[in-house]
């Protein structure tokens, strides 16, 4: 398999995401800078479209199937919507765009997409507003990788 292949493999991976993908190409498989960049996005973007459009039908068909999911469902998003609706409806493509573009453990494209499943974002709008805070997330991991930049 090529080595651009498992990078794009390894940034679509949850948690890990790009932040992992871009050094991985950059120093173990001494990929340029432009094509490490260029697939770790790619790959980082490819469960946001699979996310997006299969999390609602699976969402729907678990809580009509079982009765205790529809209650947990019902639960969770009320609450996560209750908690945190007043300042993500004021800030919403921003906030969207902020918190896949930290790149931080437990944000990123997959975190973002499930933010907007769960504020009622439609995908048309979201998916853009991720590819924004990917790409900012891959400038940052890039130059950190680079050594430009030393934290």
């Amino acid at each position: 398999m090529s080595s651009e292949i498992i990078v794009l493999l390894i940034s679509m991976l949850p948690i890990v995401e790009l932040r992992i993908g871009i050094p991985i190409a950059l120093a173990v498989y001494n990929l340029p800078v432009w094509s490490a960049f260029v697939f770790s996005v790619i790959g980082n973007l490819i469960p946001v479209v699979f996310i997006m459009w299969f999390l609602g039908f699976l969402v729907k068909f678990l809580i009509h199937k079982i009765y205790f999911l529809n209650r947990f469902f019902s639960w969770l998003f009320e609450k996560t919507r209750k908690r945190h609706s007043a300042k993500f409806d004021r800030f919403r493509d921003l906030a969207l765009i902020v918190l896949v573009a930290i790149p931080l453990p437990g944000t990123g494209a997959w975190t973002g997409a499930l933010a907007a499943f769960v504020f009622g974002i439609p995908i048309k709008r979201a998916f853009p507003l991720i590819a924004i805070g990917v790409l900012i997330a891959g400038v940052i991991v890039t130059i950190i990788t680079l050594g430009i930049v030393n934290l």
